[in-house]
């Protein structure tokens, strides 16, 4: 956690737990049917509970890694004293508000209905480690009736529909492409921006920075190298710009890739193909990009699901 060297005690506790039972108690607490979350911290609010850290930097550390082995990748609710501006009760606000203007470093995992946070604070001595479980709420209850697949998306994250938009020039970059684009693909680039859901697929979009996500520009990268080098790694497919062939829109860790199959002069009506990979198994989805990506947010069954291992589900930005 590059924890300073020195800070301020913390009230009065039980000495930290072992590493294991401290795993152990904080997965008991996190499921959201076993108590109410009251702390024990004078001033501090009900709806979450302060848990003794390890002691040291490098068991921080320790709990660091086993947290992110259990629950996957971590939510940055703040880093330096800066706090993400989009941070909602569904993506992680409970861990914050205990500790108001304090906050210098917070990292959340989500898990049986609540979150856990590790992060550091500001005291009057100095900054100090804080372990916190705080309540969450279930993203399906805040699904809009009759909402859109976009509109879904973002109630699952929480994302705030009038959040500053990313500004795309699309009559540009299409025209670099060769094709139009999808309408609620345009609409989520533009809400969403560079970045990656649940930490794990990321979204290209056009212009983005050096981090391998601009879409136009990987659209044009990997036509140069089949045209070198073949491509017979993408059969039975060809990729764009050859009729009906492979345009990718993301990406996972795994090395999944995502794609649009450009069949038709309608972008709208573009099927998702998919692969893990070992570019063995491709799987079709007749369906949009909006679609396909609430299904994976939501549905355990969906072949590329990460609701089989979060319970909610957050949009982590780039930059």
């Amino acid at each position: 956690m590059n924890l300073p060297r020195e800070y301020d005690e913390a009230p009065a506790r039980v000495p930290a737990e072992p590493l294991e039972e401290l795993l152990a108690l904080l997965r008991r607490r996190a499921w959201a049917d076993t108590d109410e979350l009251r702390c024990a911290e004078p001033g501090h609010p009900d709806g979450h509970v302060c848990v003794a850290p390890p002691e040291g930097e490098a068991a921080c550390d320790a709990l660091r890694r086993a947290l992110v082995e259990r629950y996957g990748r971590a939510r940055n609710l703040a880093w330096d004293g800066d706090v993400d501006p989009y941070v909602t009760d569904l993506t992680g606000l409970p861990l914050l508000t205990p500790f108001g203007d304090r906050v210098v470093r917070m990292r959340g995992w989500s898990h049986g209905g609540r979150w856990i946070g590790l992060g550091a604070v500001r005291g009057p001595l100095g900054v100090r480690p804080v372990l916190v479980v705080a309540e969450g709420r279930s993203a399906a209850a805040e699904l809009p009736e009759g909402s859109s697949w976009l509109g879904g998306i973002l109630a699952t994250t929480g994302r705030d529909l009038a959040a500053p938009r990313r500004a795309v020039d699309w009559a540009a970059e299409e025209a670099r492409l060769g094709t139009a684009l999808p309408v609620d693909y345009k609409q989520l680039a533009e809400v969403f921006g560079e970045g990656a859901f649940d930490g794990w697929l990321r979204l290209y979009v056009p212009g983005s920075g050096g981090n391998g996500s601009d879409l136009v520009g990987n659209a044009l990268g990997l036509a140069e190298h089949v045209r070198a080098h073949g491509g017979a790694l993408w059969e039975p497919y060809a990729v764009h710009p050859a009729p009906g062939g492979l345009l990718q829109w993301g990406d996972t860790e795994q090395a999944d890739t995502f794609y649009w199959l450009t069949e038709g002069r309608d972008p709208d009506r573009w099927p998702i193909v998919a692969v893990e990979d070992d570019f063995d198994s491709w799987v079709r989805f007749d369906g949009t990009i909006t679609e396909f990506l609430y299904r994976l947010l939501t549905d355990p069954h969906h072949p590329f699901s990460t609701a089989r291992y979060f319970d909610r589900h957050w949009f982590e930005p780039y930059g």
